[in-house]
């Protein structure tokens, strides 16, 4: 079966040579911000869902929270089990098929972990498996760009060079989704990888999450947790519970 793009692009190591910049404090302020609101108890479970190298993962925990950090990338999981502890678990997994039932009392998918599948039906079933691995009283978080924004900003070409390689950008939108064509060359090879995220808006949100049985209890436009505005918004961060 042909690999999804997300399946190469999240295993090769230049992925993490773009993006290795990302900002730690920014993902610590976002999670300060996020469990202040929510006030779960000390001892909740935290369910992060493509977790990546873990970075919202080991702040949870070091938070105190019980959680578990899911992802499909083999190489971000191998990376992340090096902070493993009683209460901290990574596993290599698929978001769209279920693993715990009734368990967590928090599930977060943040940083725009989301949209990469090519039918709704598939997101759909990954929105119904989140729901189905909360507790009752569990909430789900959804951290996503603002597609409007993104849309009437879109930088179409970028070059950046991060050790030593020379990263061509170009972006565009295509079928409902924001495609982005990553090239470079490296050791006297040439490396051609894509990403494709669905351009999802807050309707397209609402009507996926009803069809999941969840409902939105809040909305966000930033990390700092301030009034979603279609237009100038940064984010689009979803608070959930079970319908």
């Amino acid at each position: 079966m042909q690999r999804k793009w997300f399946q190469i692009w999240f295993n090769s190591p230049y992925y993490h040579i773009l993006y290795g910049q990302r900002n730690d404090a920014e993902a610590e302020f976002l999670i300060d911000n996020l469990f202040s609101f929510l006030t779960p108890s000390t001892d909740a479970r935290v369910l992060d869902i493509a977790c990546g190298r873990g970075r919202h993962a080991v702040y949870l925990n070091k938070k105190g929270y019980d959680v578990t950090g899911i992802d499909l990338s083999e190489q971000s999981i191998k990376y992340a089990k090096q902070f493993e502890n009683k209460r901290l678990h990574f596993f290599v997994h698929d978001m769209r098929k279920l693993s715990y039932i009734n368990y967590y009392d928090v599930a977060v998918n943040l940083f725009t972990s989301f949209g990469y599948f090519e039918t709704e039906k598939e997101h759909v079933n990954a929105l119904k498996s989140f729901r189905k691995s909360l507790k009752n009283d569990g909430t789900f978080v959804l951290d996503y760009f603002n597609t409007n924004k993104i849309l009437n900003n879109l930088t179409h070409q970028e070059t950046k060079t991060i050790e030593g390689i020379e990263f061509n950008l170009h972006k565009f939108v295509s079928e409902g989704k924001i495609i982005k064509h990553i090239n470079f060359e490296h050791k006297g090879k040439a490396f051609a990888f894509e990403e494709r995220v669905q351009a999802f808006t807050l309707a397209d949100f609402d009507s996926m999450l009803l069809k999941s049985g969840l409902r939105v209890t809040a909305k966000f436009g930033n990390y700092k947790l301030d009034e979603y505005d279609e237009l100038k918004s940064d984010r689009l961060i979803l608070v959930c519970k079970k319908a």
